[in-house]
């Protein structure tokens, strides 16, 4: 594995793992005895640094997170994220995804995923999304709160603008920013990714593989279930989606130059934008988690071809649908 590199505090292995695909957003999840199965085998693999959130099946995961890692719960940092969670809504009280960033709603997330993970303290506490009618300082006032009665050990945000994680951290020290950053999606690289520097603020890329398209068997949108979230981006729709195909087909060229599969041609290219970037990519695959895990430190020569490559211009469509974008606060090219 590449060297470990600091999360707040804690120093961990920069290639962790997104759980949200064990029970969220890409379909039918997989057998609960699979996903056991892959978080353990991740564990005694050296993963060190696991994401989880309140959303990601509405609590599902968390419950699956604690219950398998809690007996080994000294050796990993644990991150999970409130803020966008599953609310009863109606007359029904179906669950259905709410962004709220009050302070009560903040604090009454933070209990109910400890109480999910089985835990005492959260090592890294996210807000999920800006709820954007709710000042940032008053949503980071309360996760602050949350620290000073040690339920977490350091503070995130998700899917914010450089701007957005200044006036956060003038709050309270912010200690990571996760966001979505892969070859085909360049846009931390207007701002972010250079704040986070500034300030001391880890990085953490998420769907660093661009959700699947960059890797050696990217998926075929017609084939996408009825759940699937990228059947609402615009890159896997019928009218984008050839054109970015071609693309990873020119992406694939080059990691097979470099002896490398298509997902660790991407993964090492993330991870050497900066010392404080890590990458949390997802897998239901025990295969796929080793590979990743192998990811080799690449020339440089490699690394800036993928660039003139992989444009922020290249992609076709934009990564999120009207709605989605509308929710998050990041920059856009």
């Amino acid at each position: 594995m590449i060297a470990k590199r600091s999360v707040a505090s804690f120093l961990v292995n920069p290639l962790g793992l997104g759980c949200m695909n064990l029970n969220h957003a890409y379909g039918l999840p997989p057998p609960a005895e699979q996903a056991e199965r892959l978080l353990l085998e991740a564990l005694d693999a050296g993963v060190d640094f696991f994401d989880t959130a309140a959303l990601y099946g509405f609590g599902a995961n968390e419950r699956l997170v604690g219950r398998v890692l809690g007996p080994h719960r000294s050796r990993f940092v644990l991150a999970s994220k409130g803020g966008m969670t599953g609310q009863p809504v109606g007359q029904g009280g179906a669950l259905q995804r709410v962004i709220d960033g009050r302070p009560a709603s903040i604090r009454r997330d933070c209990e109910e995923s400890l109480k999910r993970l089985g835990t005492e303290v959260i090592d890294l506490y996210y807000l999920h999304r800006w709820d954007k009618r709710v000042p940032i300082e008053e949503s980071v006032g309360a996760m602050a709160d949350l620290l000073r009665a040690g339920k977490v050990l350091a503070l995130g945000l998700s899917e914010v603008s450089a701007a957005t994680l200044r006036r956060a951290h003038r709050e309270h020290p912010i200690a990571a920013l996760q966001t979505e950053y892969s070859p085909w999606t360049r846009n931390p690289e207007i701002a972010v990714l250079e704040a986070c520097r500034e300030l001391g603020t880890a990085f953490v890329a998420f769907s660093p593989v661009g959700r699947g398209a960059l890797t050696d068997a990217p998926p075929e949108p017609a084939a996408f279930d009825a759940k699937d979230i990228r059947r609402s981006m615009p890159r896997f729709a019928p009218e984008h989606w050839p054109a970015n195909r071609a693309l990873q087909q020119r992406l694939a060229a080059l990691a097979r130059e470099a002896s490398c599969t298509v997902a660790q041609l991407s993964l090492a290219w993330v991870l050497s934008r900066g010392p404080h970037v890590h990458v949390i990519p997802g897998t239901t695959s025990v295969a796929h988690l080793h590979e990743n895990l192998d990811t080799p430190a690449l020339p440089a020569a490699v690394l800036d071809a993928v660039s003139a490559l992989m444009t922020p211009q290249a992609p076709s469509g934009n990564r999120y649908g009207a709605q989605a974008q509308v929710e998050v606060d990041t920059e856009t090219f």
